[in-house]
């Protein structure tokens, strides 16, 4: 045993040197596979805003339906379909048709089922060959109109590695695509056609190469500003900052011929995990129009989150067309049809986005959401809420105040008020909020608003052991000389350990006069009236009383009470009861 157990150290040590050894060293093999345009411009950093929303088209039916582990079935990918048109989309490429049996099936079923809303207009994928091109036409037979996508790739690694083709045959390859889609496209003069075209790999591309053979794909398709055509540039991989690539489009969109009849598209990937902030700087430098996906899903890394960079736009006052109000379900769909998870902390549409567990942040948040309540403001300004969670179906109960062991005596005072009307009295917060979160901590787990409802009460509220008050008179005191001096007799029946006595006192007041007989007790309790509160938990005539009571002890340490009751007179009784209960926890009553 001893010699297998030597031998498993040893053999451990040898691996931990191995890997020890194997650090990340080769930095020096990368370069950088951008290129920067001949003439730069930034005039795009002038802007500090997107103050419109672009062109939006879901690719998730093709570019993030080819990333799942288990592609989308044809039922799957038509109720996608209506999804997507259910949240705004008005272009959305149903995929490359030539090339698979799924896709070509999914655009004959959307035509011929008529699903296609006429506002909508489908886009379809093909490469620049003509058999592919022909089938991609024969595909939208019957449709009302439709965006045809023709690509070709035109970076130097894959020019020099795949094709091994030089500039010109490359722009030959996509000028003959350009020719055959006009070819084709007159041949169905009952559909409305317009065409894209992505000099694919563009990020790798060089500026003044991706300007001229887009350039030359203009001149063959002849746009005008009734007729626009567009042009796509892809961040196929993203290879650099999001200001290189805001450069690179920003050059395109000033030299592309006839630019009043071009719409430029911008599709960016994830790669660097920059696809939001490629696409919003890309739409400063001159996008009109942006590819994407819900939740970012696609090959690699990714396509950029259209959920992301809309809402983005949204939490800014741009109305983006797009409509996830319901954000909750928009999730819940989503990772039914693709079986892909949306991160907890995903932006606007994960499940903690607005969940504050810090101490700090519910204490501000509570306190922001109040006050714009309070002033009945129309703008949104909450501290830590970017957005009102409302406006993604979202509730601040159950979604932005969350309760834990890091959690604050604020976030607690709002899920007790908020939720159940405990309005707890500002010098009381702090203890409620450290046994809550005590409790929270030993258990290691988060507490539901619902168990601290249960720890409350449990603690605070109607405690009556080991004295329970079981029935209680009140009499005005024949002495009182005037309504500013008016005292009270009481009969206080209690059970105190087990043993019932009936006890009398008088006060200057109700709540007095049971305190004042419970000390006439068998036990010494030494204590001093320190505070008192109350409210209504509901705005009813009938609605139940909560009442608030602190004492302090001898030793000035303050046992807070609570009470509720139908009447508000036993509810401050009770009150008075729960607190004296609790400082008994800490020191037992001593016998007279």
């Amino acid at each position: 045993m001893r010699l297998r157990m030597e031998m498993k150290v040893f053999l451990f040590e040898m691996e931990f040197r191995i890997r020890k050894g194997k650090k990340m060293k080769n930095h020096s093999k990368y370069k950088v596979g951008y290129f920067m345009p001949p003439s730069p411009s930034y005039k795009w950093v002038e802007k500090d805003h997107i103050d419109k929303a672009p062109i939006w088209c879901s690719v998730d039916l093709r570019d993030g339906n080819q990333a799942l582990i288990v592609p989308m079935s044809l039922e799957q990918k038509i109720d996608y379909f209506k999804l997507l048109v259910k949240l705004g989309f008005k272009e959305i490429e149903v995929g490359f048709p030539a090339a698979s049996e799924t896709e070509y099936a999914l655009l004959r079923t959307l035509i011929e089922h008529e699903l296609i809303p006429d506002d909508v207009t489908i886009q379809v994928l093909t490469q620049s060959r003509e058999h592919i091109i022909e089938k991609t036409f024969q595909s939208l037979k019957g449709a009302k109109k439709a965006i045809v996508h023709l690509y070709n790739s035109t970076s130097l690694a894959q020019r020099e590695q795949v094709f091994k083709m030089s500039e010109d045959e490359i722009v030959e390859i996509a000028k003959e695509g350009a020719r055959l889609f006009n070819k084709y496209a007159a041949t169905m003069p009952e559909t409305d056609f317009r065409f894209e075209y992505s000099p694919e790999s563009f990020t790798g591309t060089e500026m003044e190469f991706a300007l001229r053979i887009c350039n030359e794909v203009i001149d063959i398709w002849k746009p005008t500003p009734d007729k626009k055509v567009i042009i796509n540039l892809p961040a196929t991989v993203s290879m650099s900052m999001p200001h290189v690539y805001a450069t690179q489009i920003q050059f395109m969109s000033d030299h592309l011929h006839d630019r009043d009849s071009v719409i430029v598209s911008l599709h960016p990937h994830n790669d660097r995990g920059t696809a939001v902030a490629d696409a919003e700087l890309g739409l400063l430098a001159g996008g009109d129009r942006i590819e994407g996906t819900l939740f970012g899903n696609g090959e690699r890394t990714g396509n950029v989150d259209i959920v992301t960079v809309a809402m983005n736009m949204f939490c800014h006052g741009v109305a983006t067309g797009l409509d996830f109000s319901d954000m909750p379900s928009i999730v819940e769909t989503y990772e039914g049809f693709t079986n892909l998870a949306v991160h907890p902390r995903q932006p606007y549409g994960g499940s903690l986005v607005f969940a504050a567990f810090s101490g700090s942040h519910q204490d501000a948040i509570a306190k922001g959401m109040k006050w714009h309540e309070d002033k009945g403001l129309s703008t949104w300004s909450v501290p830590y809420l970017p957005i009102d969670p409302h406006d993604v179906g979202r509730e601040y109960e159950a979604d932005v105040i969350r309760i834990n062991s890091q959690s604050g005596k604020g976030g607690i005072a709002y899920i007790l008020e908020n939720h159940y009307g405990y309005e707890i009295p500002k010098t009381m917060r702090e203890e409620v909020g450290y046994y809550i979160k005590d409790v929270s901590d030993k258990s290691h787990k988060e507490l539901s608003p619902k168990e601290v409802l249960e720890v409350f009460l449990e603690e605070y509220v109607n405690y009556f052991s080991p004295i329970d008050i079981t029935d209680i008179s009140f009499s005005k005191d024949p002495s009182s000389t005037s309504s500013q001096d008016v005292r009270f007799n009481t009969v206080v029946t209690a059970e105190i350990n087990g043993n019932v006595y009936n006890l009398e006192g008088q006060g200057n007041g109700r709540l007095d006069a049971a305190r004042k007989a419970l000390m006439t007790g068998p036990y010494n309790m030494e204590y001093t009236f320190v505070t008192y509160a109350e409210h209504a938990l509901a705005t009813e005539s009938d609605s139940t009383a909560v009442a608030y009571v602190a004492i302090a002890d001898k030793n000035g340490r303050v046992f807070w009470g609570v009470g509720t009751h139908k009447d508000i007179i036993y509810a401050s009784v009770n009150a008075l009861t729960c607190a004296i209960n609790r400082m008994n926890k800490i020191a037992p009553f001593i016998a007279k």
